[in-house]
Parts: C-alpha cells; structure tokens; sequence
C-alpha cells in the first residue's frame, strides 16, 4: 500500500507536466522493389516533461522507424505521411527547412543509436567527436570552455579518467565505456528529449545496470524526457513510467509501467510478458515463445495484425481493425476482446 500510495503520488505530478512530445496520425513506408513496406501505421501517443517512456515490441515491429521520424531521419525510399504531425514543444518538425531541422537534431533531441562502436568514428579522438556536437550548436563557445564541458559531461556519464579519455579512439575502450560516451555525447547541449534505441544491447547485465542507473541521475539533474526503444522488459521495468506496446507498425496498447506489467489487456502484451524467462521450482529456465511471426508489411493484415497468432483471435478479428478502446484514464488498448459484444458472443459460441 505504500508503494502504491508513493506511485499516486508520483503520478500526479507528472500529470501536471505539459506534453513535450506530440505524435499524431504518423504513418511512415518505404517503397522498395516487392513493394510498399507500411512499417508505421497511424501512430499517436505523447510524451511529458521529464517523463521517461518506453516503446516495446519484437524486432521489425517499427519501432526504430518511429525513433528515427521524430528526430527527422527518415530518407529514402522512406517517407512520412503528409497527415503526419509530430509536434515537439509546440513546433510541427515535419514542417521544419533542413537547416532548422539541423539545429533541432543535437539541440532540442539527442538519439543515441544501437551500437556505440559503429556509431562512432573509429578514426576522430572521442575528444573531438563530443566537442564537435558544440561546434554545431554553440559556437559562439571558445575552445577552453568546450573541453571542459566535454570533461565534464564524461565525468557525469560514469567515466572517471575522462579528461585521458578524451586522447583515445572508440576501439581503446570497452563496451561499456563507448555507451558512456554516447550518452555524453547526446546529452552536452542538454536536450529537452532523449531518444534511447536499444542503449544497452550489447552489453552485460552489470554494465546495463549501471548505464540505465546514470541515464535515470542524468535525467533528474536535467529535467529532461527520455524515450528508450527496446524490446527488454527488465529495462522497461527498471526505467519506465509509461510504456508502448507496438506490433506491426501499429500502437496495440499503452498505460503506466505498473498497468502494462500488472493489467496488460491486448493478447500480444499477455504474449510479451509470458516470453521473459523465467525459472521454475526446479531452477530450470522456462522460456515460453510467442507462435508465428510479424505479418508481411507490404500486405498488412485487413483486420488484427497479431490475428494469425492469437489464441483468443475470432472472426471479427480478421475482417476489422478494432478502436482504440480505455479501461482507465492512463491505460488504453486495441483489442476487440475489449468489446462487449464480441465479449458476449464468445461467451455464447466460444468463438465469434
């Protein structure tokens, strides 16, 4: 009960918090050869304040597109629908000249990319290459004052050597250290919004502990939002306070980190929780696989997308696409189990 009073609490400051990050209708395809890939479908949610929210979901679900569409990445054969909005502290970025956009990348939202060793590179001094981010956006700083800054931002990340640090090439340091200076990195101009793409994916569990414990201490020192993209629960459980389940390009289900762990609704969520391992009473692990795999994007399902794997799927499952459908005021999903009639039809036939 205290914890829950502690989380109500928590809560209701966040409420109070304006929206920083607005995503409406987004839909983004690329056109290839075999076709039009629909890699994000009419995809909408927000992001508070200072708020940190997470996006799951299998691999090739679009979740690394949408990261990319915020921050304006999305070349060709890729495009963003001209219905998109995506509206960054109360700017249209998909309205934005290439030069403004320029000045928005670094300044207003930072990404730091899946992995750090092909991120940065190999043949710039880490120095440099965290200095250069500061040529971008503040020139107007000398010399002297950049290094420090840069001293100090690697000091913040966990790094405890960092003025030597700033001598060395990305190969001269471990997995963890390159992470760090990712972060610092991303995080010398003190961005509004932090995008986090799968940030400790290649790094072992003490390491992951302790970046995702310096991303949480450099988020309360300055105030920013974070949005991490993964498709690790234990992250998500660790950092969280909103989470997004997206399957197919498309928002199945969304809610506070306690509801989507406690309270998931859609069967795909159910699906994502049941497939963490675990280990039994004998201390063997159990791993339970979800069944099939993601549609093919270029002929998305007409109905459900998550139909064909569904143990709970019914006929109208595959002919509609359900609404969007809320069991609270923070806790919405997609499903058309969620439907009282479907609801009592399968009670009456035990499928529909």
């Amino acid at each position: 009960m205290r914890w829950n009073r502690k989380w109500q609490i928590s809560q209701r400051g966040k409420d109070r918090m304006n929206d920083l990050l607005k995503m409406r209708h987004v839909s983004v395809a690329y056109h290839t050869y075999n076709g039009v890939v629909q890699s994000v479908r009419e995809v909408s949610f927000s992001i508070k304040e200072g708020q940190t929210v997470a996006l799951v979901g299998e691999s090739g679900c679009g979740k690394s597109v949408t990261a990319k569409s915020i921050m304006g990445l999305i070349k060709k054969p890729g495009q963003v629908s001209k219905e998109s909005e995506i509206i960054f502290a109360g700017t249209d970025i998909t309205k934005l000249s290439p030069a403004k956009l320029r000045k928005f990348r670094g300044k207003e939202c930072s990404m730091i990319f899946q992995d750090a060793l092909v991120s940065l590179n190999p043949t710039m001094k880490i120095g440099k290459q965290i200095i250069e981010s500061l040529d971008n956006h503040m020139p107007e700083l000398s010399k002297d004052v950049k290094r420090k800054r840069a001293i100090e931002m690697l000091q913040m990340t966990g790094i405890a050597d960092a003025e030597q640090c700033l001598g060395k090439y990305p190969h001269e340091l471990s997995g963890g250290m390159r992470q760090r200076v990712m972060i610092a990195i991303a995080l010398i101009t003190h961005p509004k919004l932090l995008i986090a793409d799968e940030p400790t994916t290649s790094l072992d569990v003490t390491i992951q502990a302790q970046i995702l414990k310096q991303m949480k201490i450099l988020q309360k020192q300055m105030g920013m939002a974070i949005f991490v993209i993964t498709h690790d629960l234990g992250i998500v459980a660790d950092v969280a306070d909103k989470v997004i389940v997206m399957y197919a390009g498309k928002i199945v289900e969304e809610g506070e980190c306690r509801e989507i762990f406690y309270q998931p609704i859609h069967p795909y969520t159910k699906a994502l929780l049941n497939s963490v391992p675990k280990l039994n009473v004998t201390g063997k692990q159990m791993l339970q696989a979800i069944d099939g795999s993601i549609p093919d994007m270029t002929n998305p399902p007409k109905g459900c997308a998550f139909c064909d794997r569904c143990p709970y799927a019914m006929k109208v499952c595959a002919k509609y696409i359900p609404e969007e459908r809320s069991a609270s005021d923070t806790h919405k999903a997609s499903c058309w189990l969620m439907d009282e009639r479907a609801g009592r039809r399968r009670a009456e036939n035990g499928k529909a």
